[in-house]
Formats: structure tokens, sequence, C-alpha cells
């Protein structure tokens, strides 16, 4: 019998076209985590209010992606792909609208947990129309689309938001998606399938507010390690009653037929390699975009706009790979690229102890460029394997979790940063550039724990993908 074709199969425009789709919808949400840091003193003296309150619009947009995330899965098999992607663009796109509309502390908080919901829906499904458009033949150009927005936007954010603060106003950083998001609207409902699946389970009302809550609080007591909210005796009992949270999940998943997140998948080897082992590496690499304008701005004295534009170079490091990880891939297979990036990765991020005062600009964006290369092999190569091997019934699923998983390694990345950077700094909470030294030998630390994971990946795992064989070892 013949097998349906993938859509990029029945027309190959869709190659381009679908990833670009998804790609804007990632990178509107990427940049929205972090473009409005820069924006923060003119937003706050525009609404009256101050810059450390207004911590809270980042913090609402995170926690709400944190909760909605894990069920996005479920509203895309119940009610079709395309159409549950387009609302959530509608939905980011109004809530960045009237971000930008909003004339009190209380109206914006409101809207950037209307953007959070938009983009909760709007990753994991996102990624999911990328892995159903797409033969596994040609996953890794499909995840590399999906990649190079969470690799970007990070680092373009705080740039593209002092420049728009700085040369307009701040409420440009939030229209600037209205017409990314209208396009993306009408796009998605022309060119993408309306996947769904026949038979649905019941939505699991019960397990998603444990989920929510475990992984809100979690996510709330991670950003209250980076950026303090709460006092520390408060963020603690917020950590412990996140982890007995999904701790009780854990055991109530065993006995429903369908949780809000399922478990299961972590039989799946190459899941829980890409996602758990993947994710702790992602962890010591996450912590760079944060210290490293830290380090640049507050230990040698640059401007935003200076400080911004060499981070920014760590966009290009991330464009040039794409292309050569296939190759890569089919050359040594998922272990040895995995293995090896967690290696160069520890290295390069003990290397920018390095970097002093007197060090030349160029060479300061030579080697962010380098960082900017093996930071996005690291990521596009898990990610990928994390897909590679799943049945088709379990991807959507997948997204969800793999998606939950991954905002968690962004925040554990910039909160254990911070949280070492305070120690470090100790009682005074002067950061000299000797400071941020240590913390970056000491964060270096943290992607040479995942190599042990990633020692478990067998010969097969992720073939159908990397289309990698070992002499004399390609069957186990």
């Amino acid at each position: 019998m013949e097998q349906p074709l993938f859509a990029t199969e029945r027309d190959p425009r869709l190659r381009l076209i679908i990833p670009i789709i998804v790609a804007i919808a990632f990178l509107m949400e990427q940049l929205d985590s972090t473009i409005i840091t820069t924006a923060i003193p003119a937003i706050a003296r525009s609404l009256d209010t101050t810059p450390v309150r207004l911590n809270l619009a980042i913090t609402t947009y995170i926690l709400t992606l944190a909760v909605f995330i894990p069920v996005s899965g479920w509203f895309a098999d119940r009610f079709g792909a395309r159409r549950v992607f387009a609302l959530a663009l509608f939905t980011f796109t109004l809530g960045s609208a009237l971000c930008g509309m909003a004339n009190s502390f209380g109206m914006l908080l409101a809207m950037r947990a209307l953007q959070g919901l938009g983009g909760a829906m709007m990753t994991p499904v996102g990624r999911l129309i990328l892995l159903r458009s797409f033969p596994r033949s040609r996953l890794i150009t499909a995840m590399t689309y999906m990649t190079l927005p969470a690799i970007m936007g990070p680092v373009i954010g705080p740039l593209l938001g002092g420049l728009l603060t700085t040369y307009a106003s701040w409420r440009w950083i939030f229209y600037v998606n209205v017409p990314f998001g209208c396009l993306g609207i009408l796009a998605a409902l022309r060119f993408v399938d309306d996947f769904h699946e026949e038979a649905v389970q019941r939505f699991d009302f019960a397990g998603f507010l444990m989920v929510g809550c475990g992984v809100a609080l979690l996510q709330f007591g991670l950003e209250s390690i980076g950026r303090p909210i709460i006092p520390v005796s408060a963020t603690v009992l917020v950590l412990a009653a996140a982890v007995l949270l999904l701790l009780a999940f854990g055991r109530y998943a065993r006995r429903v037929v369908a949780p809000a997140v399922d478990l299961t998948l972590f039989r799946f080897r190459s899941f829980w390699v890409g996602t758990l082992a993947g994710g702790l590496c992602r962890v010591g690499l996450n912590g760079v975009p944060f210290l490293l304008p830290l380090m640049l701005q507050v230990g040698f004295g640059m401007s935003p706009v200076t400080s911004g534009s060499l981070t920014f170079v760590g966009s290009f490091g991330a464009l040039l790979i794409r292309p050569l990880l296939s190759p890569l891939l089919r050359r040594f297979g998922f272990n040895v690229v995995l293995i090896g990036s967690a290696l160069v990765g520890s290295a390069a991020v003990g290397g920018f102890a390095l970097i002093g005062a007197d060090t030349p600009h160029w060479m300061i964006g030579l080697y962010v460029f380098v960082f900017g290369i093996i930071r996005s092999a690291q990521f596009m190569t898990s990610n990928t394997l994390s897909y590679a091997d799943l049945p088709a019934d379990k991807l959507s699923r997948a997204t969800s979790l793999g998606g939950v998983l991954q905002q968690l390694s962004v925040s554990l990345g910039v909160s254990i940063a911070a949280m070492v950077l305070g120690l470090v700094a100790g009682e005074t909470h002067i950061v000299t550039p000797e400071r941020f030294h240590q913390v970056f030998l000491l964060t270096a630390i943290i992607p040479l724990l995942s190599i042990p994971g990633f020692l478990y990946l067998r010969a097969e795992d992720g073939l159908q993908v990397s289309g990698h064989v070992r002499a004399g070892n390609s069957r186990k």
C-alpha cells in the first residue's frame, strides 16, 4: 500500500514555507522573553512604577508559558494543529498590541499573561507541525529551523529592545509583533495541514492542575533565584512545593489512561537522552547570554548598544552550523556530536574567563561567534534526537513535554548563573570582572555532567534521521 505523502513531499515549496511560518512564530515568542529587559527603565517611567516591580512583566509571561505548554498537545489533537496554531498566533498578536497600548502597570501584566497563553500554544504546536510535515529523513532540516529562533531570540532580544526603546518608543517592542503575527496567521491557514487525532482521550483536568501548578511554582522559584522576588526562605518553600506536586503527578500518572503529560515518553532512549541529558548541557550553555552582557556592561563599562552588538554576533554562528549539521551527523552519529559539543562547549564557557577589559572588540566578537557555533550544534543535535525515534501518535504529547523541559533549561541556566554570581559577589554585591571570570569557570562544569547521559546512546538511536552506520556496530 502507498503511504500518504507528507505535505513537504506533495508540494516542495512547503519545505521552505512551513519552516518560515513556524520559525517566525518561535522567534516572536523567544524575543518576547528577553526584548523587554532593556526597556524596563523606560516602561517604568511611563507607567509610573519602579524597575524592580516591572520584573513581574517578565515573570508573568514566563509563568503563563510554563503552565499552559504541557496541555498544548491535547488541544492540537482535539481541535486540529492548524486551527490551534492560528488561534495561538492571534492570541499572541492581540496580547502584543494590547501590551503596546497599556496605560497602567496592571494592564501590562494582564496582557503579558495573554501573550504567554498564545506563546504556550504556539511553540509546541508549531514544533508538531514541523514534525508532521517532514519525513524522518529530512527531520534534521526541520528541527534546525525550529532551533534557530530559540538560539537567536535571547541574543537579539536585548539589542533590538535597546534600539527600539532608544530611537522609537518602548511600545514598539510589542507593536513590532503585529505585522508578523497577522502574516503568520494568514500563511498558516493557507499552507499548514490540519493534523488531528481521530480519537482523543478525555482531558485530564486533575493532572493539568498538578503539572501546571508544579511547573508554575518551579518556574517562579527559579525566577526568584535569578531575580529575587520573595525572601530566600519563601523561595525554598515554593521550590519544595513544586517538587512535591510533580512527584505526586508522577504517581498519579501511572493510574490514569491518558495523563496530561505522558511520562511513558521517557521509555524511548533517544527522547530522554535528548531532553534530559541535552537539557542539562543546555543549562550550562544558557548562562552565557545572561552573564556576557552583564560582564561587558557592568564589568567593562560598555554601552548597551556596544554590548548588544557583540553578543548579537553569536547569531551568525547559529546560521553557519545549520547546513553543516546533517553531514556531521552522517559522518559521526548523534553520540559523538553530542559528546564532542558538550566537551568543547564546556571549554568555550570557561574561555570567557580569559576576556578582559583590554581585549579588542573584534576578538570578543570572534569568540562569541565561535561559541554560537558550538552552542547551536549542541541545541540542534539534542532537539533533533529527542523526536527522531518517536512513533507518530506520540509526537503531540512529546512536543508538549519537550517544550516544558526546554523552557526550564533556559530558566535554570539563567537562575544558576545569577545565583553563582550572587554567591561569588558576597555581601558586598560588587561584581568585578574577576567575579564574572570565576562564575564562567564554575558554570563550565555543568555541560560535562551531561556526558554520562550521552554515553547511553546506541548505534541505532536516531539512525533513520542521521543515516549514520558504524562499521561492525550497526546492530546491538
